[in-house]
């Protein structure tokens, strides 16, 4: 078995299932928020935080919740928060918290029936496998939620295009946005 052309394979078949109209939506979403705030747990949280530097450097007002300078969370701002299973207890807190604000959030997970998700004013559904291997998820050659988490991140570059395409920023105005200081 060659490994690289079966994981490029287990990423397409999810990626096939994952609507456009609906990212379409949730970008409209984040270009009308405010400020947008992410939120994940391990590598789905480097997946939020990847997502919140792109989204800086297309323009938008973001934060990472949890660190340092993260303000407090205010009417007509929008959360992002991502959890494979929809179970991750700080992930799901934090938008039931969110919710109970009054703003808006948009969950990132594989179950659309979680306690994550029933928080969520908007679901994105992708359907890959979780490190829990539940009997509905698809089968995967790869450990624990690898699969959700490189879903998850050509999701949001996926999100950030068509973010970048609504504000009308090109490349070189994110470029100029660029870290200078490597």
């Amino acid at each position: 078995m060659l490994l690289i052309p079966t994981i490029i394979k287990e990423i397409e078949t999810v990626l096939s299932q994952v609507k456009e109209n609906q990212l379409q939506n949730i970008a409209g979403q984040l270009q009308k928020a405010k400020r947008i705030f992410v939120n994940g747990e391990g590598r789905s949280g480097l997946m939020a935080k990847s997502f919140a530097m792109r989204l800086m450097h297309l323009g938008a007002t973001v934060y990472v919740v949890g660190e340092t300078i993260t303000p407090s969370i205010e009417e007509g701002d929008l959360l992002v928060a991502i959890s494979g299973s929809g179970t991750t207890k700080n992930v799901v807190w934090t938008a039931e918290k969110t919710n109970s604000l009054g703003c808006s959030v948009v969950a990132v997970t594989t179950n659309p029936e979680s306690a994550l998700a029933q928080a969520a004013t908007t679901v994105l559904h992708v359907p890959a496998a979780t490190k829990y291997r539940r009997e509905n998820e698809l089968k995967t050659i790869q450990p624990l939620g690898s699969l959700f988490d490189q879903c998850a991140h050509l999701v949001f570059d996926t999100l950030c295009l068509l973010y970048s395409a609504l504000t009308q920023v090109d490349h070189d105005a994110a470029f100029g946005r660029h870290s200078n200081l490597e």
